[in-house]
């Protein structure tokens, strides 16, 4: 998945992406006079520049993931009710001044802006009146993880002058005081019985007290990263002013904050949390839950109608799994099958890590030759793997966090691997590697990001169903591409899109009541030949992020349904890099602003 650096829960249920994301000169104030010209709302684009400009003022780590560096100092405390009282505002207001503008009078591109603008809004405006403020963060998403990737000096945050330097320790100071309104919501959410499941507070612990978050010598922390690489430019008085200032900042501020953070869920939250597994047990569940599912997959289909596919989409590929049991000669019953795959050498090729890394590279070079027949255009922003952090890799999922559009920050295509020569490419390393890096998240989201003459809602827009089913669309792409020849491969593909139809069914089952935890991971082990731990983790996740999961297979859906449509309406007209091209320049948008824009584009032809 697109990995979406947002400030906190409320924002990522929001839009700005999953996260759902840029120039890096010195961060300094804004020029005098700037703040006044993007606040002009002269003509629908200047509504769209004021609203951009007060946007990156209140969600500034968004701000900062997108290159823009004059707020890399602040961290505005978004657990207040007075910050989701502005927001209520702000958003409201905006759909008030969208309102005045004649719908019918604007052009093709402006129509297209409207309609999303209006779409995203709305959602913003529905998502602030649930009470999942009271869930501040859990294991998956929120500040306390994003810090340690900002922090690290090898995420979005800048560490290139004194200033930027400088600025980081402003959010440090920020994240203190976010903590104690955190610790506050969840304990209104005690009261409330708005609270985790008890398996997501578990694994919450030890992320707030990892070796490198809990020290006692501040060079051992994560934290300390910056320090390890400054600039060669740095005069030696300001290394060592600066160096001080982390080493307290850690020690006074970073370690006791990550400490009360982890007390706190250890000791009063642990208890008052839930046995059960869905969003459905909790006050107010089963609207949430809705909310949810129309927000990740930006349609009106019902928890019920998607858990309704789901079970065709898993029946479907189980017969195609079938058939690749016969074909790799296997006699047992396919979860016979499942289970011989995570013993079989064959399908664990590499020793270490950086065997699997240059696995993925051999990927890209094989590819690279047919993408230049299916697209037209390519992003300029550069591209690398790297191995997932050690702080979070034991529960991370592999991900792609985006570039900067001026190129100076690489989008990068993150790998966690625990245990090396345990990485079984039945685990589908070629489908992953199409859907997070090439052409899947990285095409996408760089496309997006470079095409300047968006409005910056949609330069920088996210939306999950569109995202998701656009990288997942990239995997059903393997054979064209070159892929899949290898039959262990191929069962990696499978497994992989049978992970997203087997989504379908367990999201929707664990937050409408039908399936507890342990029922969701027993669904999973039947119908895939992932390790029991993948599946526990992945039900997790689901838990954590109610709906999320249902955007892949619905976007691929649909984008599959759309390529069908205007090959067998087009025939020798259609060129399937212009196709590919159409889809991806004007961004990402919910399905059915989509729809009407593919075919009005398809009448053209």
């Amino acid at each position: 998945m697109k990995k979406i650096a947002l400030a906190g829960l409320v924002a990522a249920a929001l839009t700005t992406a999953c996260n759902q994301t840029k120039t890096t000169e010195t961060a300094t104030t804004s020029a005098p006079g700037s703040a006044a010209a993007a606040d002009s709302t002269k003509g629908l684009n200047g509504l769209f520049a004021s609203f951009w400009e007060k946007q990156s003022r209140l969600d500034p780590l968004s701000a900062t993931a997108q290159g823009d560096n004059r707020f890399n100092d602040q961290l505005p405390n978004d657990q207040t009710q007075a910050y989701r009282d502005t927001l209520r505002t702000f958003y409201q207001d905006y759909l008030t001044r969208l309102g005045k503008f004649d719908r019918a009078a604007l052009d093709e591109n402006d129509k297209i802006s409207y309609d999303i603008f209006q779409y995203d809004l709305k959602q913003r405006v529905d998502g602030l009146k649930l009470n999942t403020w009271m869930l501040p963060f859990q294991q998956f998403w929120g500040l306390p993880i994003s810090m340690g990737q900002f922090g690290s000096g090898q995420g979005n945050q800048p560490f290139k002058t004194v200033q930027d330097y400088d600025n980081w320790l402003g959010r440090v100071r920020g994240f203190t005081v976010w903590a104690d309104s955190a610790i506050g919501n969840f304990r209104r959410g005690m009261k409330a019985g708005v609270v985790l499941p008890r398996a997501l507070v578990v694994k919450m612990i030890p992320q707030m007290r990892a070796k490198d978050m809990q020290v006692t010598d501040p060079t051992k922390s994560l934290f300390y990263g910056p320090i390890n690489a400054f600039p060669k430019d740095f005069s030696d008085a300001d290394k060592k002013r600066i160096t001080e200032e982390y080493k307290k900042a850690i020690l006074t501020e970073v370690v006791p904050t990550y400490k009360k953070l982890g007390d706190f869920l250890a000791n009063e939250y642990l208890p008052k949390s839930r046995a059960t597994s869905g969003i459905n047990a909790v006050p107010g569940g089963p609207e949430i839950y809705r909310y949810y599912a129309s927000y990740w997959t930006t349609t009106d289909k019902t928890p019920a109608e998607i858990h309704a596919l789901g079970l065709r989409e898993v029946a479907r590929l189980r017969a195609e799994m079938e058939r690749m049991k016969t074909q790799l000669g296997f006699k047992g019953t396919l979860r016979q099958f499942f289970e011989s795959l995570k013993h079989d050498p064959k399908a664990m090729p590499f020793k270490t890590a950086e065997e699997v890394l240059a696995g993925f590279r051999k990927i890209q070079e094989t590819i690279d030759p047919n993408l230049k027949k299916m697209f037209g255009r390519v992003p300029k922003s550069p591209f690398e793997i790297r191995r997932t952090e050690a702080f979070r890799e034991a529960s991370a999922s592999a991900e792609y966090n985006q570039g900067s559009p001026d190129g100076t920050r690489p989008g990068i295509f993150y790998v966690p691997l625990p245990k090396p020569a345990e990485y079984n490419v039945t685990q589908g390393m070629e489908s992953l590697f199409l859907h997070e890096a090439i052409p899947g998240h990285h095409y996408q989201i760089s496309l997006q990001q470079e095409n300047t003459s968006l409005p910056k809602f949609r330069q920088f827009a996210g939306y999950g169903a569109m995202t998701e089913g656009w990288a997942l669309y990239c995997e059903s792409l393997g054979k064209e591409l070159g892929l899949y020849k290898d039959p262990y491969q191929y069962v990696g593909a499978l497994n992989d899109e049978m992970l997203r139809a087997v989504r379908l069914v367990v999201d929707t089952g664990l937050h409408t009541g039908q399936l507890t935890r342990e029922q969701a991971i027993a669904y999973m082990l039947d119908n895939m030949p992932a390790s029991e731990d993948d599946d526990t983790s992945a039900i997790e996740r689901y838990m954590a992020i109610p709906g999320q999961a249902l955007a892949y297979k619905i976007g691929q859906l649909k984008i599959q349904e759309l390529r069908a449509r205007y090959e067998k309406q087009l025939g020798s007209k259609f060129k399937l890099s212009d196709f590919h091209d159409e889809l991806l320049k004007d961004g990402v948008m919910p399905l059915a602003v989509l729809e009407t824009k593919m075919d009005a584009w398809a009448k053209k032809q």
